[in-house]
C-alpha cells in the first residue's frame, strides 16, 4: 500500500487504479482533481461508479463521502450523468 490508500475512501483497489492512471500521491490527485481522475479511470474500468467520484472528492477535501456537502454530490452526480459510459 502507498500514500493513497492512506486517505479517506481509498482503498486497495482505487490506489492501484489511480497509480495506473498516473497518479501517485496525494498532490497529484489534487491537482487532476476528482473529476479528470475519475474519466481516466472510467478508461480503464467502465464499471466506475458515483461512489468512486466521491470516493474521489472526499479523498481530496479528506473526509468520508458521507461527509460531502450536498451541493457538491449534486454537481458530482450531474457530472456523473453527462459523463458516465453508457
Amino acid at each position: 500500500m502507498g500514500e493513497l490508500s492512506k486517505l479517506p475512501n481509498i482503498g486497495k483497489e482505487v490506489e492501484r487504479q489511480l497509480n495506473e492512471i498516473g497518479i501517485f500521491t496525494y498532490d497529484e490527485l489534487k491537482d487532476i482533481g476528482a473529476k479528470k481522475a475519475w474519466v481516466k479511470i472510467q478508461e480503464i474500468d467502465e464499471s466506475a461508479c458515483i461512489h468512486r467520484l466521491l470516493a474521489l472528492e472526499g479523498a481530496i477535501q479528506g473526509v468520508r463521502k458521507t461527509e460531502l456537502l450536498q451541493e457538491s454530490k449534486a454537481e458530482l452526480k450531474d457530472f456523473y450523468n453527462i459523463n458516465k459510459i453508457k
